[in-house]
């Protein structure tokens, strides 16, 4: 793999720095916690670490609202124990990537706390404002993703501040030129502290409609929006206007110019979009924007081998000399043995969404504890803190669920994670899945997944190659990859009942070692027991088991 291009087909695992490993005793994970079980990651064979926001915060929406980008929140500890962190994963061979949340500030930011004190102020414009209606009402139709409308008055200025999230978290103004400049004096910072990429969250926000125009509304059967609360406001408009600008394009490419100054750094968007398909593609595409992105296409309830056959291939469809990446788990939504199954869902069905994960086209995004299967955690009213969950409950139970603490250890306080009382309450169906009782349990989801990174290391189909989807029966996907001088098949069956595949006309195949995921090959046929999984090296050249 050339050192430049380390990204493509990397496995970067999402650190949630709250609920990973809390040192020092206060309930909150920390950066020290983390380094401590940097060894953990790198076990598992991923290619780097992802760190949702460490940056300086009130913390109403837990970080994803930044008053100073520049400075550690002193929950998560220092800039010199973040140093040390770095400076370990480097030792480690893990790449390190902050998450860079650049559409909003919180209102508590040096920034805003200027700009809305006047009109003619020195940053006066660097956030969205708008005069009112005559009517007084806001200037436009556009929703908040956290509930009513995304507009705040303001008396100082007797005008209103656009703001896409809460209300504590107004949008910084990327037609102002300083504003983008000044972003990216603060990328740059963490550039040179060392690090080696960034997430960007919400990538496709930055840019709102400079004419202001109202969005129009999106026609009832459509109302959806994958990841979302089903009862969200928020899906009842088509979001032409609010987000997914044209000039946000150029921003990217300024952006990308920044970082390609520094050799080996990558940038993952986060996309969500009413295309978020065809964002991805366009965000992706040209060697001049973004090196990869992910979007929520299978971060929603919906779960069939038809639905994901249908994104990969229409994403394959358009993004051309683009890159994607894919994720069935992250920090905003249910975990997905909580979305695709329930919380009694067998392990081989968490080991089976693994190996498909590892599989598809694209980087990987893994989210801390998917490795070891954990089902959704459920939440008590009194005990939760997510806002947006709060706003929607009961019908929606917000994010807190998949934001519980790690658990590390069965027999431990709060297992493992923390000596005093965690910020939110450790899941008891979690005990089970501890990482003390699937450390040395070579069936466990833990070691398979270790194993099957360990294979897909070796595998530069899996890395780097192509993909093609073949016909097959009921829930299962039949699909190739390849690169030169190698050529897979993989099928898996998504199903709770065994199915026979006829496999493609490929040439010769010869099984590699299943791991005990529950394959039977005979002539063209594989025989998959239920969530089974086959891997198999094909053509004239096909070498056998690795």
């Amino acid at each position: 793999m050339r050192e430049e291009n380390w990204w493509r087909g990397a496995v970067i695992y999402q650190v949630y720095p709250r609920s990973f490993r809390d040192s020092n005793g206060d309930g909150i994970g920390d950066l020290v916690g983390i380094t401590q079980k940097l060894d953990y990651i790198a076990d598992l064979g991923v290619d780097g670490i992802w760190l949702s926001p460490v940056f300086r915060s009130p913390m109403d929406d837990f970080g994803y609202d930044v008053c100073d980008y520049r400075a550690i929140d002193p929950i998560f500890g220092s800039i010199e124990d973040f140093d040390a962190l770095l400076e370990r994963a480097h030792s480690l061979g893990l790449k390190v990537l902050l998450d860079q949340v650049l559409s909003h500030t919180s209102n508590q930011h040096p920034w805003f706390i200027e700009s809305r004190a006047s009109r003619d102020n020195p940053r006066a414009d660097w956030y969205v404002w708008a005069d009112p209606r005559p009517d007084g009402t806001p200037p436009t139709n556009w929703l908040s993703i956290f509930g009513g409308v995304a507009w705040q008055w303001e008396p100082r200025r007797q005008q209103y501040y656009l703001h896409n999230f809460l209300a504590s978290q107004p949008d910084l103004n990327f037609h102002c030129a300083e504003v983008r400049r000044q972003l990216l004096e603060e990328v740059e910072f963490w550039l040179e502290r060392g690090v080696d990429g960034f997430r960007l969250d919400v990538v496709n926000f930055y840019f709102h409609d400079v004419l202001l125009r109202d969005n129009p509304p999106r026609p009832p059967a459509e109302r959806f929006a994958q990841g979302f609360s089903p009862n969200n406001p928020y899906a009842f408009q088509l979001h032409h206007y609010d987000k997914t600008q044209p000039e946000n394009l150029d921003f990217l490419r300024e952006l990308r110019r920044l970082m390609d100054r520094y050799p080996r750094k990558m940038l993952v968007g986060e996309i969500g979009d009413d295309d978020s398909l065809a964002t991805m593609a366009s965000y992706t595409s040209g060697n001049d924007k973004l090196h990869t992105a992910y979007c929520f296409e299978l971060l929603g309830p919906t779960f069939s081998a038809a639905f994901i056959r249908q994104s990969v291939e229409r994403l394959e469809g358009m993004i051309g000399d683009g890159w994607p990446s894919w994720a069935f788990t992250n920090h905003d939504v249910a975990r997905v043995i909580g979305r695709w199954g329930d919380a009694d869902a067998p392990p081989e069905l968490a080991r089976v969404l693994l190996a498909l994960l590892f599989s598809l086209r694209g980087d990987v995004c893994l989210f801390q504890g998917e490795e070891l299967g954990l089902p959704q955690a459920e939440i008590a009213w009194e005990d939760l803190r997510d806002p947006f969950g709060i706003a929607f409950w009961p019908e929606f139970k917000g994010r807190d669920g998949c934001r519980t603490p790690m658990p590390w250890d069965a027999e431990a306080p709060n297992l493992g994670f923390s000596g005093a009382r965690p910020w939110l309450p450790v899941a008891e169906s979690h005990r089970r899945l501890a990482v003390s009782l699937q450390r040395d349990d070579p069936n466990s989801v833990l070691n398979q997944c270790r194993e099957i990174l360990a294979w897909r290391r070796r595998q530069p189909a899996l890395r780097r190659g192509d993909i093609r989807f073949f016909d097959s029966p009921g829930e299962s996907l039949v699909f190739s990859r390849r690169h030169p001088g190698q050529n897979l098949i993989a099928c898996f069956n998504l199903d709770a009942s065994p199915v026979t595949i006829e496999l493609p006309d490929l040439g010769a195949i010869n099984p590699f070692d299943d791991a005990g995921f529950g394959a039977e090959l005979e002539a063209n046929r594989v025989k998959l027991a239920p969530y089974g999984a086959f891997f198999g090296e094909t053509g004239s050249q096909a070498t056998g088991p690795a």
